[in-house]
């Protein structure tokens, strides 16, 4: 069934139309806003700000735990919202409400955290705290693979901390996003506090750079592709912003030769698979050493052929639909490429419109696109290497550093390893998509900077402050 907006749109009213991978069909057309209303809505979450910030931080937490309840009650509408505009598989959905509606609720529980008074060594008779304290108005813009996890990540900090909100939804998923905007209106949240706003692709380069440049917008965080990122980042450094970057990542998991196999295929299943691939944090890049790679393609490989693939309105799907066409024909190219190269096609790599089947990749080389290009597809590729020194030298020979996994019987060894790993993120014996609200989450070099979640997401969300007075007279 189409999913539509509920808000008349007139004729002269820009809109958002949004052709789904699954039917081809339309099945959203939601009211867009243009530059002149976004930045309407900017300043009227500057007025907004100094009520809200105003407020103790265990009351706006209140509000937050009232938008995980609201979220809940309308599960469903999300999950049928998600499938159809994005092809997300029912397992996706559920996960979607469920680690968002627990977002919500861990990020209130640091409202002490927000207002803590950390005291500065007393020196000549002088008294000195530092505080933290909110910055304005922040922007965040937010992807469509995780609407609601990553959309309600971009707004639950800033808000807890006392900053009002703009979120730009994605218009790949424009009534999902608009959804999210009832919720957080649902949950008692004034609509200049925190509002979702939504354009057209034409229109979203200029309204980012308006907004960006908004002398009351103070804080930038964005989630999103390097590419994207890094003209974020420039504009941000333009008008002296601070941006929080969580950008593309190339997720590689090193299986060392005493790794339990059974475990390691199940984590490379399910990270690379999982939404399509379509997750910042999928494995990629499985790195393997010589002695049991022929052991975990094979179990891998079996584990593939399992996989469900086709119509996410089936429950039983596990690998729908890619986010477009353009995406599919690329990822198919990719896969092309390293054939030709030289790479072995385990198994899947067949293409039709927006599915392309769950694929296997042994033997990837240097020379091949797709052991350099994030993928962001159900691709897994396989490089065997000697030994732990060459494993992290692969590992390391790439842009991206956002998530990793290490699987080795040995803690030691294994954490020595890890250790030598450049990313924000590693795991081990574990799959490398996995969250955790009270962990620091982010990446280096190309997968970004900054850190979300837990007490160092409020570090990116307000201003530290000196404050100093003359001590009173005994």
């Amino acid at each position: 069934m189409a999913v539509t907006s509920q808000a008349p749109v007139s004729e002269n009213e820009p809109v958002i139309e949004r052709v789904s991978p699954v039917s081809r069909r339309v099945v959203s057309i939601e009211r867009a806003h243009d530059k002149s209303t976004c930045l309407n809505f900017a300043a009227r979450a500057a007025s907004a700000f100094p009520g809200w910030s105003a407020k103790r931080a265990s009351e706006r937490a209140k509000y937050l735990i009232e938008a995980a309840d609201v979220l809940e009650r309308r599960r469903e509408d999300f999950s049928s919202a998600m499938i159809d505009e994005i092809g997300a598989p029912q397992d996706w959905c559920r996960e979607n409400v469920r680690f968002a509606a627990d977002m919500l609720r861990q990020v209130a529980t640091y409202a002490d955290e927000t207002e803590r008074v950390e005291a500065i060594h007393e020196d000549r008779g002088v008294v000195s705290k530092a505080t933290r304290v909110p910055c304005g108005v922040c922007l965040g813009i937010s992807p469509w693979n995780a609407p609601l996890i990553l959309g309600i990540r971009s707004v639950a900090a800033p808000l807890l901390c006392g900053n009002t909100v703009l979120l730009k939804g994605s218009e790949f998923a424009p009534c999902v996003f608009r959804l999210l905007g009832e919720v957080l209106q649902a949950s008692g949240i004034p609509e200049d506090v925190a509002r979702v706003i939504l354009t057209r692709a034409e229109d979203s380069e200029e309204i980012v750079e308006a907004l960006i440049a908004s002398p009351v917008v103070r804080r930038v965080n964005f989630t999103g592709s390097t590419r994207v990122g890094r003209l974020v980042a420039e504009l941000c450094a333009k008008h002296l912003k601070r941006p929080l970057l969580e950008l593309g990542g190339q997720s590689t998991m090193l299986v060392l030769d005493d790794a339990d196999i059974e475990l390691a295929a199940a984590a490379a299943l399910k990270g690379a698979y999982l939404n399509q691939g379509q997750i910042c944090m999928s494995t990629e890049r499985l790195i393997v050493d010589d002695a049991v790679a022929d052991q975990l393609v094979e179990r891998i490989e079996a584990g593939r052929k399992n996989l469900r693939h086709g119509d996410p309105n089936i429950a039983e799907t596990k690998v729908g639909p890619v986010i477009s066409l353009a995406a599919a024909e690329r990822l198919s190219g990719l896969i092309s490429d390293a054939v030709s190269k030289g790479a072995h096609l385990v198994g899947g790599g067949r293409v039709r419109d927006c599915y392309l089947e769950p694929t296997l990749l042994d033997g990837v080389e240097p020379d091949m696109r797709i052991y350099r290009e994030e993928l962001f597809g159900p691709v897994l590729s396989v490089t065997r290497v000697a030994n732990d020194l060459e494993a992290v030298t692969v590992a390391n020979d790439g842009e991206y550093g956002l998530a990793s996994a290490v699987f080795s019987s040995d803690r030691d060894r294994a954490e020595a390893v890890a250790n030598q790993v450049h990313s924000g993120i590693c795991h081990i014996n574990r799959c490398t998509v996995d969250d955790n609200p009270h962990a620091p989450f982010g990446g280096v070099k190309s997968s970004g900077y900054g850190r979300f979640g837990g007490r160092w997401a409020i570090h990116e969300f307000t201003e530290l402050r000196w404050i100093s007075s003359a001590a009173a007279d005994g």
